[in-house]
């Protein structure tokens, strides 16, 4: 594979697209100012303008959040797996029917994998614009996102309403639901009740883990972080490995599932037979499957970095062995 051709496998942090219209709360004050971004795959955008960088299927999909400060996501939940790792910036995480089951802070480099079946936000807490990356599981990402009943009210009365076909629609464009569309329906009580209510305790063993624990842990082999057998283990339907400079390995690793590298720290020299690529923090490459390639540091300094490959397990609620 050329250079060139590899290229189109590689969205740069400086390229990416934001759409700032992707989902129901956006006009909501305290959320209106945030940006999503759809790397790989559709993701679960309710926009017609959110702009997919790579659409190659790769059995999850790659996606990001930035936020300046003060910004909050709104209460919603996902019928598969979604794992958050920070990028930049301090974030507050916090889950439950009303958002105060529990809560956990999260530094650059640590990484949440949330349960399913919980209503989940997040909102930047530092003093500046701040960047999550996020894995969903599966092609479609389940069939979209499913909001706490007061984000779609309080969306409503700020203009946006989401149709039952899962499209948002600008009553401030002048725009409106189709003849024959329905809003989507709240949840009913019945629904509500069967929502997770779990409590830090109950969160943080099994699904957080912290940036210094991993490269303590991946000193001598990069380390498995969601997976089987992963220090959070799960089978969201993709495996996620963490890899520093003590133990990136100069032997060509291969995939017969494309594979997707996203630095957290140092610059990382990717190279293949026809060509190389160096990548930074924020960057995403998706190497084909069935190619060898090696990835190391290519400057010094501190260096790590997120590998991600679908596993072929069913991308449903979280497992846990």
């Amino acid at each position: 594979m050329t250079p060139q051709e590899m290229e189109t496998r590689i969205v740069r942090y400086g390229d990416l697209r934001p759409c700032k219209t992707a989902f129901i709360d956006a006009h909501t004050p305290g959320s209106d100012q945030k940006e999503n971004f759809t790397i790989i795959g559709g993701g679960v955008s309710e926009s017609p303008d959110q702009h997919v960088h790579i659409s190659i299927p790769h059995g999850f999909n790659i996606g990001a959040a930035g936020q300046p400060p003060k910004c909050r996501n709104s209460l919603h939940d996902h019928r598969t797996a979604e794992a958050f790792f920070v990028l930049s910036g301090r974030w507050r995480f916090f889950w439950g029917r009303w958002g105060d089951a529990g809560e956990v802070i999260l530094e650059p480099g640590d990484i949440f994998n949330i349960p399913t079946g919980v209503f989940r936000g997040f909102e930047n807490i530092g003093t500046d614009y701040g960047m999550i990356m996020a894995i969903l599981g599966g092609d479609d990402a389940g069939g979209g996102v499913m909001w706490a009943p007061q984000v779609i009210e309080d969306a409503s009365a700020h203009g946006l309403v989401l149709a039952e076909t899962g499209r948002l629609y600008d009553s401030n464009k002048g725009e409106h639901l189709p003849e024959g569309v329905s809003p989507m329906p709240l949840m009913s009580e019945t629904e509500l009740a069967k929502r997770g209510e779990p409590s830090t305790a109950d969160v943080l063993p099994n699904h957080v883990a912290r940036y210094l624990d991993l490269v303590a842990y991946a000193d001598r082999a990069p380390v498995t972080v969601i997976g089987e057998s992963g220090v959070l283990r799960d089978k969201p339907g993709f495996e996620v490995d963490f890899m520093t400079r003590a133990s990136a390995s100069k032997d060509p690793q291969t995939s017969s599932n494309p594979t997707v590298l996203m630095p957290v720290t140092g610059h990382w020299s990717v190279s293949w037979e026809g060509g190389a690529a160096t990548l930074a923090p924020g960057d995403t490459m998706s190497v084909p499957e069935n190619l060898p390639y090696t990835a190391t540091p290519s400057m010094t300094g501190e260096a790590a970095l997120y590998r991600v490959v679908a596993t072929g397990d069913p991308a449903g609620p979280t497992w846990q062995g």
